[in-house]
This record gives C-alpha cells, structure tokens and sequence, in this order.
C-alpha cells in the first residue's frame, strides 16, 4: 500500500484503533514528551495533539511506536513479510547474474517488472506541498523541546535534501535541528554522513550550499531517510520499491534539489560552509545528554506547506521509543541482503536496548575455525554498522530472538582472554563513552563452540536436549497428567 501522503496513514491508524486524538491544549516545551514517553513506555497509540500551544497546527507522534505500526508505515502486515519480499526479489536478481539465460530470464522477469519501475522517482510540476506559500518561520512551528537540559526547541524527524555539487547525486537524510530563532536552526549532519560529505565539497568551492527540510510525507519515505544505503543509492528509489509505487518528487526552486512532493511542510534555505554554531545539549537514546558541539547553521528563506498540514514529530531517549521500532525494521528489511553477502549468518537482533547500532546479535552456521571473528569484521566493515560498539556471535541452534537465551549462551560459555575481540574503528558522533569525539574500541564477543584450532584442546560437552522419542510420548500423553497448557 502507498499512502498518499502522512494524513493518510494518519487515517489509517485512526480505523485500526492505532491513534488517539488530544483536543485539550498542550505545550511544546516538555509537556508534549512527557505525555509521549508514558505512552510509548505502555505500547500505547499514535498521538495526535490538536491544539499546541503557540501554534495553530496539530502535531503528530509516536506514529512508529510499535513493531505494527511500523510494518503498516511500509504497506505490510509484519516487517518479515516485507523482508521476504526484499529476500525474493535479492535471491532472483542474484540467480539472474549467476545463471544468466535470456530465455529463462525474460519470462521470469516480466512479474518483476513493476517493482523495478517503482524504484525510480516521479517528477512532478505541482505538489500538495507547494499548495501555501507561508510567511512564517520556526516559531509558527509546534517546534518541541524534548528535556530539560536540551539547547533548545528540536525538529526530531525532518527529512533533510541535498544534492552533490559534483555529481549531482541527491540525498534525503534525517538530522536533529536545534531552532535558534525564528530563521535559523543547527544542521547536526555527523561527519559520516552523505550530507556532510556534500557540506566539505561545497565548503572547499566556498559555496553557499542549498538545503531543502521537508517535514512529513509518506511514512516510506521517512523511514527511508533513516536507512542505511550504501553511499549513492537515493532514498527515493528505496521508498519506491517500499511502496510499491514511485515516490513522487519535485524540484525545489533553482537548486536541483528534488523534495518529496507529498511532504507537510517545505523549508527552503542555505547552509553556508564558513559558519558554525553551538548545537545541543540533546537528550539522546543512551538515556544521557550528547554534549553539545559546533555545527553549520541552516537559514530559513521560505516555507510552503499543505493547506491544512499537520506537523510530525518524535522523541528520543531510554527505549523504547520510536527509534527502536525503525531501528527494528531497518534490522529485518536490511537481514537479506547481509545473508546475501554472508551466508553463514542465520538470523540478527539489534535489541532495544542497544538503539540502533550500539548491540548486534548475530547467530551463524558455523564451518570453520575464526569463522565468528571473520562475521564480525564482516559487519563493521558494512556501512553504519561501523558504530556497533559490541557484536555477540552464537551458534545458529540459538535464537538471537530470544534475549534470556542468549544470554544465557555467551554467560555460560566464554573464555575471557579467548573469546572477546577489540576492534578500533569510527564510532557514532552521539556516544560520549569513548575518550575521543567518533573514535573509539569496539567489542566482539564469540559465544560459539570452539574447536581445537581456535585454541579449544579440551572435548567441547554435547548441549543437553531429550530424546525425541520421548518428547512425541509426552506430548501425546500430556492430557492424561493433568497439568493443563505445557
């Protein structure tokens, strides 16, 4: 299903009972996230805050707080359906380049043919996006403040476009803003990022560079501006292909840019390349402030909007929030692909706790001796999972599904001065752990049986399970015990 825009899915939820509509008025400034964090602490609803104060626009959020919401966000009853969808498609683009037959390949290509059409963007001269030509700036927004050490107001889900002035790739990412004033904001774009990297190249020409802000839009595509693609690879095309239908993009003024045209909201502006401005405090998803830091500053020159828009917004902080739910689509939509190019891994959890990338677990079927490490390096060296601060291997006869299990595996079974490795690598700009600023250790951790080439010379004990002829005995006498459910 591709919704035509936020309002629509915002529909949606409201039929399946998913939203709850708040009429009585509320402020931006920590009331809105006190009232959000409850919710999404209990598995709550969607909120829709009708009437915020200073603003004469509603304000939507938690819209992505469950694993539920955020499959029906990509048109999908679960994310694994959406992930066997992505797996089906990788697994017969792969056999093709294998196996190339122009005779098999034509007629096997004929149903896939639409979803390859959905991956390119659709260009558009009008856009409900573009309806109103607004005066306003930042303070006619329902601008959040999430916490009480926080530099400021923050837009927390803004889809940021920009294009390389090299060559002219585009790029939708998705970067905190910190309002200043009514005009200004902070562009907090990490030095890992495509958005940065376009920053430097306009930086050494000494060019102003232009920055396009959409606010809401298909839920697919702000998902998508949180993915991580491989550098090049346009966010547009991967909503698409969620979808199932091209995302519909229009160009921005004379700056190349391409913004979604569906989007609540367009803030046009520039950065320019010689300013930096303190940004943060922001309360983060390690349950602590990330420090505050010099950052360019995006000027506000003009706003357009829908005719009568609604304004999408998030929190951070210790989960669950809405980060982890994307985070956990991100994790199953992303699993093909890293099976394709590992095929010893089984399965992998990013569990909650670790907020995106700071914990993966990942189970193997396991070949050879150091097979774990080689996954390790494997994921570190996979775009943004370069951040995992600490990998968990097990075997595949674990679910890394299942958390106590896991657990339970590597407590039990790790020699300390055998089993962990230390990786020094990137890490993300929000982790105030590692003594310096993006650069730290990382941790790998082999919770698999050892063989007598990793150094294991003792036998390794057989796992402890019942013989299957009882197991089929017990379950077929189970009534007569008296037990009730097993």
């Amino acid at each position: 299903m591709a919704y035509s825009g936020l309002q629509e899915f915002i529909s949606f939820l409201e039929s399946r009972g998913e939203l709850t509509r708040i009429s009585t008025e509320v402020d931006p400034i920590l009331e809105i996230t006190e009232i959000a964090d409850r919710v999404m602490k209990e598995g709550g609803p969607a909120l829709l805050f009708e009437h915020v104060r200073g603003s004469q626009w509603p304000l939507l959020i938690n819209a992505y707080g469950s694993e539920k919401r955020m499959a029906w966000s990509l048109g999908a009853e679960s994310l694994d359906n959406k992930a066997n969808e992505i797996e089906s498609l990788i697994g017969w683009a792969w056999s093709q380049v294998r196996d190339f037959s122009l005779f098999s390949a034509l007629p096997e290509a004929l149903p896939k043919l639409p979803v390859a059409r959905s991956f390119m963007p659709k260009k558009v001269r009008r856009a409900p996006c573009r309806e109103v030509a607004d005066e306003g700036g930042f303070d006619s927004l329902p601008v959040i403040q999430c916490w009480p050490q926080d530099g400021g107001r923050f837009l927390t889900l803004p889809v940021v476009c920009t294009v390389d002035p090299e060559t002219k790739a585009q790029n939708w990412g998705m970067y905190r803003m910190q309002v200043y004033d009514d005009r200004s904001a902070g562009m907090h774009w990490h030095i890992h990022k495509d958005g940065a990297h376009f920053f430097q190249k306009y930086r050494v020409r000494g060019h102003r560079m232009p920055v396009v802000v959409a606010l809401g839009g298909d839920p697919a595509i702000t998902y998508a501006s949180t993915a991580p693609l491989p550098e090049g690879i346009w966010e547009a095309m991967f909503a698409g292909f969620l979808r199932g239908k091209p995302a519909e993009v229009i160009e921005i003024g004379d700056t190349g840019i391409l913004a979604p045209a569906d989007a609540e909201f367009i803030l046009e502006g520039y950065v320019d390349p010689e300013e930096l401005r303190l940004e943060g405090p922001f309360g983060d998803h390690t349950g602590f402030y990330s420090l505050p830091d010099d950052y360019p500053v995006f000027h506000l020159e003009r706003m357009t909007r829908r005719k009568n828009p609604v304004y999408p917004a998030t929190i951070v902080g210790i989960p669950p929030k809405e980060d982890c739910f994307l985070a956990k689509a991100t994790e199953r939509l992303f699993l093909p692909l890293l099976k394709q190019l590992c095929p010893e891994i089984t399965d992998i959890n990013m569990p909650l706790e670790g907020v995106f990338h700071n914990c993966i677990l990942v189970s193997i079927r396991k070949r050879y001796p150091g097979q774990a490490r080689k996954v390790m390096h494997f994921l570190w060296g996979m775009g943004q999972l370069m951040y995992t601060k600490m990998i968990v291997v097990v075997d595949d006869d674990i679910s890394v599904q299942d958390l106590s299990k896991t657990a339970w595996r590597v407590f039990n079974n790790i020699d300390a001065a055998r089993d962990l490795v230390f990786s020094e690598g990137p890490l993300d700009a929000l982790d105030h752990s590692s003594p310096t600023p993006r650069f730290g250790t990382r941790l790998g951790v082999d919770a698999t049986r050892k063989w007598p080439e990793e150094g294991h010379e003792r036998e390794w004990p057989d796992p402890l399970s019942m013989r299957l002829d009882i197991v089929e005995l017990v379950n077929s006498r189970w009534g007569e015990y008296g037990i009730g459910r097993p």
